[in-house]
């Protein structure tokens, strides 16, 4: 089965990639690096041409929110449209937990204009919402940082291994189309301030962690569950004090 990765190239692209080769799949990694432009076009047709599947996890190179919302409202059009000419019979996004909860920030907005372009588009679909990823622990904390103090609010947080959401993700792409979504989370929940303060300390980051309610993430104030998932969702197997060991 040839199965499109938008975005190959990246963080759970290339794990996807990977997964699906050893499974007998034809994969092709899909980026700009590969002469694949979801923004231009450019590569698009000929990359899912006798697709079975498209799977996008591709992602803005800018979170400016107008800059973001152009890209997936421009990307996800392009591909689509590329996908409905070819016949393609599955289309799976990887999205984010908790994006009509927090629509007030700018990058949420994009990821629920794009999921409403691919349940309007006609082709069978499924939506994969992660929590946050323990790689992107750095960025985070390097976002909500004043100088040597990084603020953070006491919300719930829940986040999952790269490898756990890749495992997720190619299940579903492998799977009948949900025409629907499906949540997934790591496998501890813990309270966001206190995450960071004993991640900051196991990475040696002398930077100290301070519980602030009015602490923004990307831009906006959290509510207590605006990250994690609200009702029962497929937990990763990767505990965030083994991957930080690994």
């Amino acid at each position: 089965m040839k199965i499109v990765v938008i975005g190959g190239t990246g963080l759970i692209g290339s794990k996807l990639v990977r997964r699906f080769e050893a499974h007998g799949h034809e994969a092709v990694a899909a980026s700009p690096n590969t002469g694949v432009n979801t923004l231009t076009g450019e590569g698009l047709a000929d990359a899912v041409t006798g697709a079975a599947v498209v799977v996008d996890v591709s992602n803005s190179p800018s979170f400016e929110p107008a800059a973001v919302l152009e890209f997936f409202e421009t990307s996800t059009g392009n591909l689509l449209a590329a996908e409905e000419a070819a016949g393609v019979g599955h289309h799976v996004a990887l999205s984010i937990v908790g994006t009509e909860r927090f629509a007030e920030n700018g990058y949420f907005r994009a990821k629920i204009a794009q999921e409403r372009l691919i349940e309007k588009s006609g082709i069978p679909y499924s939506l994969v919402h992660a929590t946050q990823f323990y790689e992107f622990v750095p960025a985070i904390a390097d976002a909500s940082a004043d100088g040597s103090t990084v603020r953070m609010a006491a919300a719930d947080f829940q986040p999952i291994a790269g490898d756990d959401v890749a495992d997720a993700v190619a299940r579903t792409a492998v799977g009948e189309p949900l025409n629907g979504r499906v949540e997934i989370a790591g496998p501890d929940r813990y309270r966001m301030d206190e995450f960071f303060r004993q991640a900051l300390a196991a990475r040696k980051d002398p930077r100290t962690v301070v519980t602030d309610p009015h602490a923004r993430y990307f831009g906006s104030e959290l509510g207590v569950d605006s990250l994690v998932p609200l009702a029962a969702a497929t937990l990763g197997r990767i505990h965030f004090t083994d991957w930080h060991q690994l």
